[in-house]
């Protein structure tokens, strides 16, 4: 135990007389070694979790400690007392002699300097090569220095974050430029059907003093214009020839025959490609928009049409992002759409029908690998055979009264898709250009306005103004880079409906309809 000398100023009651006393402060520690006591000898000092015995000449009556949260006081002995430190920072301790005599120190209880020292042995274990000062004072912790990323910078403040109160003070190095991704898809559609049809409908104007005709109902027949009678003649009316018309004037024996056999071939191969940032998304659509009709109620009566924009064509959305692993993660949504033949008539107005071939999916591969999305083969057959009960069923003859429709399809589809990480494209070095089978108006403008180059207007700074930014600020860059273009509303058309006689069915549409808009 060491002693340390320490002069104590006492007040006499009755006379105003000076007592001098030794009080002997020693901290007891595992190494032993003291915490001190300043020349004014009225300052202790403790580290938190370590203790300091001060000891009096005369017996002591009483000791107190301001704030019992910060330190304690202990009376071990009658001329001993133990004060222990709990918590950084600074309190008083009363210590009344025997006598009459008021001992009065200030406390300073200082922050454990182990800790800290292994907080910033980790810091530099998972930081290395970046300059992070840790400080403490009380239960605040200070963080200086400059990180690579935001990354090391959150790391640093849960590591600091141990020893109490973090004050984040770090500066981040201006990042790179981001990686860009060029996605490349191929769509590649094969479409084959063959369809053969056959069938006869037949009619008599007078032969056998009959009139009349027969058919199968699956291919349209002549219909009479009048009810024959006896002495007019008979008028038939032709809605389809079909393949074959015949007829004799001398038997008033006639014949509508459809044979046909139709091939149909269609092939279609769309590469749209589409550039983004690592871990942004983008989306791209080459096509147009047609108006669906839909009905409305309304106070009126009369139903008000809704026009609504439908998008068709080719469509591409994806999220590049690129793994620690070096390779590329994908959530790519490529979509092919195309007007139908079929569809629905609204009071005389046709709206199509879209095919759509779509697909949802997330991949992961390398730089400038290829990956098969979805592929699709589909074969259908389909037949309809219709005939006239009974004489239908009769060998040979019964051919004349039978028709028979068959179809048969193929369908191939492949989806690919081949990320790319790419760089702009250097300064003076030639761009794609498209081959124009045509040339353009002779004296023309071939090059658009634009502004003038660096040439023209001085160069750029190719460095940033300053090397490192504030967390917060770089924070709120990246977060205002996030935001995404909000995605194009539906367009409305109100379209009113004249009232008329009858009431209006649900659906019906009066008046032009819109024409299908371009959208590429």
């Amino acid at each position: 135990m060491i002693r340390v000398r320490l002069l104590g100023a006492v007040l006499g009651a009755v006379a105003a007389c000076m007592l001098s006393g030794d009080i002997r402060a020693a901290e007891m520690t595992q190494s032993g070694s003291p915490t001190g006591v300043s020349s004014a000898g009225r300052d202790l000092f403790v580290t938190v979790g370590k203790s300091l015995v001060v000891e009096s000449p005369v017996n002591i009556q009483r000791v107190s400690v301001g704030d019992a949260a910060k330190a304690e006081a202990i009376a071990v002995t009658p001329r001993e007392v133990l004060v222990n430190g709990k918590q950084a920072g600074e309190t008083s301790l009363f210590i009344w002699q025997a006598g009459g005599n008021r001992l009065v120190f200030d406390l300073r209880i200082q922050p454990s300097t182990l800790r800290l020292e292994v907080v910033r042995e980790e810091m530099a274990k998972e930081l290395p090569g970046q300059t992070v000062t840790v400080t403490q004072d009380g239960e605040n912790v200070f963080l200086r220095g400059t990180v690579d990323t935001l990354g090391a910078a959150d790391r640093a403040v849960a590591i600091a974050g141990t020893l109490g109160k973090t004050v984040n003070l770090l500066r981040v190095k201006v990042p790179p430029i981001e990686d860009q991704i060029l996605l490349r898809v191929r769509f590649l559609d094969v479409d084959r059907s063959a369809s053969q049809d056959l069938g006869v409908n037949l009619f008599s104007t007078g032969a056998t003093n009959t009139i009349g005709g027969t058919t199968t109902g699956a291919y349209s027949a002549p219909t009479f214009a009048t009810v024959p009678t006896p002495g007019t003649p008979t008028t038939l009316t032709l809605s389809n020839a079909l393949n074959l018309f015949l007829f004799r004037p001398d038997l008033n024996l006639g014949a509508t025959i459809e044979a046909l056999e139709n091939k149909q071939l269609a092939q279609t191969l769309a590469e749209p490609n589409l550039l983004a940032i690592t871990g942004k998304a983008a989306s791209f659509l080459a096509g147009g928009e047609i108006p669906v009709p839909i009905a409305q109620p309304s106070g009126g009566g009369a139903p008000v049409i809704t026009i609504q924009w439908r998008e068709y064509g080719i469509r591409l959305n994806f999220l590049p992002t690129i793994t620690p692993r070096g390779t590329i993660r994908l959530k790519v949504a490529p979509e092919v759409s195309s007007l139908g033949t079929t569809g629905v008539t609204i009071s005389g107005f046709s709206i199509p029908n879209i095919l759509t071939k779509r697909m949802q999916t997330e991949v992961e591969l390398q730089n400038g690998q290829t990956f098969g999305l979805a592929g699709l083969l589909d074969n259908e057959v389909q037949e309809n055979w219709n005939k006239i009960p009974g004489i239908g069923d009769i060998p040979v003859l019964g051919k004349l009264f039978q028709s028979r429709h068959r179809l048969k399809s193929n369908t191939e589809l492949l989806v690919l898709v081949t990320p790319e990480v790419v760089r702009p494209i250097p300064v003076g070095q030639p761009v794609p250009e498209l081959k124009y089978p045509e040339p353009f108006l002779e004296g023309a403008p071939t090059v658009a306005p634009r502004t003038p180059p660096i040439s023209v207007t001085g160069p750029v700074v190719p460095t940033p103004a300053q090397g490192s930014v504030p967390v917060e600020q770089l924070q709120e860059l990246e977060q205002q880079g996030q935001s995404q273009t909000p995605a194009p509303q539906t367009q409305m058309l109100l379209v009113p409906v004249q009232p008329q006689a009858a009431p209006a069915q649900p659906g019906q549409m009066t008046g032009p309809m819109p024409s299908p808009q371009s959208n590429k």
